[in-house]
């Protein structure tokens, strides 16, 4: 991605479907779970995810997110939930791409580092936020190798997209093009018995109908 698109800052929000906070041995937190990816993680649809030779070991560990990611449009501050949705710019398919070593064991139980490896945020083309009804009617398919992965409604999360914006908003200034990654339903590669990691060879891709589609082959740093 050029660097006139990259976004000035991605928070994201942790186990925001019950589902997939059961299925990762958590719970849901009454206050949204708030981290943040490296914009330079940003790529869009057809560019390689890129696994870095830091997340091939000590083992296969690089996981797939399915979510539905907001762009606010403009700066805001201390924004009410019933304001929150005129905030939204436009909605985007995204993938929020998972080192879960990094992410578990290798940097203190914070999730920034495992999450922010360049190629680890593909977003697909915006759709204008008033072209979207609901953002909490809208459906979740992840693909791998076309075998559907993920498949969920936002109606399931915890925090909707009004409360994330309004929570991440307060005492904190959310830039225009800033990005909001909402939470992924469960079916992630971890959770797997046994776990199924992305690997060299792969091809991922996340829909959302109505709002958009990003598809992305993996490789392996060599």
């Amino acid at each position: 991605m050029s660097n006139s698109n990259i976004p000035p800052a991605i928070f994201a929000i942790g186990r925001n479907y019950s589902e997939h906070a059961k299925e990762m041995g958590g719970v849901v937190d009454p206050n949204p779970i708030i981290f943040m990816k490296n914009p330079a993680s940003v790529i869009t649809d057809g560019q390689a995810i890129v696994i870095p030779t830091i997340c091939q070991r000590p083992g296969p560990q690089v996981d797939w997110e399915g979510e539905l990611a907001i762009e606010i449009g403009t700066t805001c501050r201390n924004v009410r939930q019933q304001d929150a949705l005129a905030m939204v710019r436009a909605y985007r398919a995204a993938n929020d791409v998972s080192a879960r070593w990094w992410q578990k064991q290798g940097s203190g139980g914070q999730f920034c580092r495992g999450k922010s490896f360049d190629t680890f945020c593909p977003l697909s083309q915006p759709t204008r936020a008033d072209r979207v009804a609901n953002p909490q009617d809208l459906r979740i398919i992840t693909r791998v190798n076309g075998v559907v992965m993920q498949d969920a409604s936002t109606s399931g999360m915890f925090h909707s997209v009004e409360k994330i914006i309004c929570a991440l908003s307060d005492g904190t200034t959310l830039l225009a093009g800033t990005i909001i990654l909402t939470g992924s339903p469960a079916g992630v590669g971890a959770a797997r018995n046994p776990p199924v990691f992305l690997q060299d060879g792969d091809v991922v891709e996340v829909e959302i109908p109505g709002v958009g589609r990003v598809r992305n082959p993996v490789q392996s740093e060599k």
